[in-house]
Formats: structure tokens, sequence, C-alpha cells
């Protein structure tokens, strides 16, 4: 078997040889021992979001992040054509967040929109200024880590503070939950989306929610689709403990069931930051004695992925990106619009030795470049 390649990227990331083995098992969406894992992996993502069943529940969702998120939008928010009112604020500072809004208009949901460069945090003093400009907000999302640039805004700031203003909340944790520790109720989130390819280091298949219970349960008839109705994929779990509305990715779901199970072997979301911090920090060092910069400083730096500035206004990425290739690391080009960089992800089936070898290629490498 040819060597794989290690994906230092921020999702779909390197999976461990059991993760993929999980997968070699044919299951019906019907069949008892599967619907008991659905309803175990449901429990399970409640309590690493340090939430209590009585108070949230987790909807699993069929599709990538990006599906997780338009239909919490789709069915949280009135629409500009039903009765209900409703204003969401989304504070931007990178291309996810631009993302939100873009699927707020195709929703026709009214938002009003904090947009911050993509290389500063978004701070509660920022929160705070918009709102007292906009009397008339009612929701509240950002990203967690925007990994765009990597950055990390600081939710343990702000999200208490938009929760005080008896505002629904709601965090795109896509690539932080599983890899950095989030106590959902205590910072009052009310929507919480993650996938199952990210830091619990499953596969690409399905997105899921933490949600308020309470809050869940007041979105009746909001959704405007019928596949991103969040409240009905709700219902069906209730009802029918495990089963999904149509036809579920069984083959991600028993790969998921595993990297639960690794990651509770690994120590928890606690070891688990810790490694993806000690990989990045390694990473960094290395890096920067190589001669490479980062764009974003340390104190606002996310353990998940790392941007680099180009080294020169003669580097070419893509040689760069297919020697890396050849010799079995995968990067991922740049997303910042000012600055031309490159990332490189921490996360995933990754240690520090792997970031060594990695740093050693690209030391032997820069010749070519």
């Amino acid at each position: 078997m040819n060597q794989p390649y290690l994906l230092l990227t921020p999702g779909p990331l390197s999976t461990s040889a059991a993760v993929k083995e999980a997968m070699q098992v044919d299951l019906s969406t019907w069949d008892q021992d599967y619907l008991a894992i659905t309803e175990d992996i449901r429990q399970q993502l409640v309590a690493l979001a340090q939430a209590k069943l009585d108070t949230y529940t987790t909807v699993l969702l069929q599709g990538s992040g990006s599906y997780g998120v338009e239909a919490v939008l789709n069915t949280v928010l009135p629409k500009k054509e039903q009765q209900a009112y409703g204003c969401l604020m989304i504070a931007i500072n990178g291309a996810y967040g631009k993302r939100m809004a873009e699927m707020a208009d195709r929703l026709q949901i009214q938002h009003v929109d904090l947009e911050v460069p993509e290389t500063e945090p978004i701070t509660l003093e920022m929160v705070q200024a918009f709102f007292k400009k906009h009397c008339e907000i009612t929701h509240f999302a950002m990203i967690h880590c925007e990994t765009t640039t990597g950055i990390l805004n600081p939710i343990e700031t702000i999200f208490p503070w938009i929760k005080a203003q008896n505002v629904t909340t709601i965090v795109d944790a896509m690539s932080s939950f599983g890899g950095i520790p989030i106590d959902v109720p205590t910072l009052g989130i009310d929507f919480l989306i993650s996938s199952a390819n990210k830091c619990i280091q499953g596969v690409p298949g399905f997105s899921f929610v933490i949600a308020n219970c309470r809050q869940l349960e007041n979105c009746q008839n909001r959704s405007t689709s019928v596949s991103l109705d969040l409240y009905a994929q709700y219902i069906s779990f209730k009802e029918h403990p495990g089963k999904w509305r149509f036809t579920s990715p069984t083959h991600t779901v028993l790969a998921f069931q595993e990297a639960l199970h690794e990651l509770a072997l690994e120590g928890g979301i606690e070891a688990r930051h810790c490694r993806y911090h000690q990989n990045q920090a390694a990473l960094v060092a290395g890096m920067q004695s190589l001669g490479y910069e980062t764009i974003l400083p340390t104190d606002y730096q996310s353990p998940i992925i790392t941007t680099f500035k180009m080294p020169s206004d003669s580097f070419d990425f893509q040689t760069f990106y297919n020697i890396l290739k050849r010799r079995h690391f995968v990067i991922y080009p740049g997303k910042t619009t000012k600055v031309p960089s490159f990332r490189i992800g921490t996360i995933g089936n990754v240690d520090g030795t792997q970031i060594a070898t990695l740093l050693e290629t690209i030391k032997t490498v820069q010749q070519y470049l």
C-alpha cells in the first residue's frame, strides 16, 4: 500500500487506522444497533459541551458544516415575510462569517453585520459598541475559530454578555469543538455548530448542532426548507430515538463513534487541546527558524491552523505544495484577501514527531523554490 498523505489542513484531516476500519461495516438505517449508536453519539456530544440532557440536545444533520450553519439560520431566524420578528447580528472577521451573511441574504433574514479586519479578533468592546447602534438585534452569530487566518475569537467574554441582553446566541465552532474546551451552558450558547471531520477526528458526512432545547422548540414552522429543517430533524430524533429523517451516512457515523472513543482514550478535549497546542507551537518555532513569518500574533492565534506569509515575491506556492505532496504532506493555500500566504493545520491524527519531519522536509526542499 502507498504511504498515505498527512493532511495538515483544518478538515478533512488525517484519521487513525481504527477510524477508517470502522467504516468497513454495512448497516441499515433502521437497524436497532445503528439507532443505538446514533443515540449514544448524540448524548456524548452534549456531555462534551459540558451540558445536561434535560436542557440541551444534539441534532445530527446530513452534509458538511455549512449545511449545519444554514440549517440553524434557516430554522432559528424568522424570515422577512413571516410575522415573527427577528434581526440577526453577524460578527465577521473572515470568509466563514461572510458566508453566514450570504446565507442570511439568500434566506431573506434581516441582518446587520459587524465587520472587522480578518487579522484582528472580534472583541467584546466592538460588539457592545455595535449593539448600542442597533436596538433591533434579537439573534447573534459569530465564528469561534476563523480558519481564514487561524484566529481565535474570544467567545468566553462575548457570549455571556450577549446572552445577558436576552438575545439568542449562535456560534460556528466548526474548527474548534472537540479540540478546544467550550462550556456551552456557562457561556450562554444556544446553538453550537460543528462537523464530524474536524477536531473529533472523524470523516466527512454530517454536521451536528448542540442546541438549547427550549430555544429549539420555539422554532416550529420557521424553516422554509424541507431538508434543512433543524426542528423537524430534532422531532424525529425525539419521537424515534436514533432515527434520522432521511438516509443518513451510516459509514461516517460508525467512524465518528470510533473517533469519540479515541478522544476519550486520549484524555478528552483538554488533552487533545494540549496536543494541538504543542503541535502548533513546534510548527511556528520551526517555520520561524526557516525564515517564515506568521500573519497573526501569538495572543489570538488558535492551535488549529496557522497562516504564514509568502517569504518573497518570487515564492511559488504551487511548486512548494507539489513538492511537499510528493513527500506525503498536504498543506493549504492562503485565504486572506490582503496578504499572500499559505496555511498549515495542526489538528487531526498528528503528533510532534510528524511536525518535526515536516519541518525537516521543508528545510530540505527550500533549495527547489
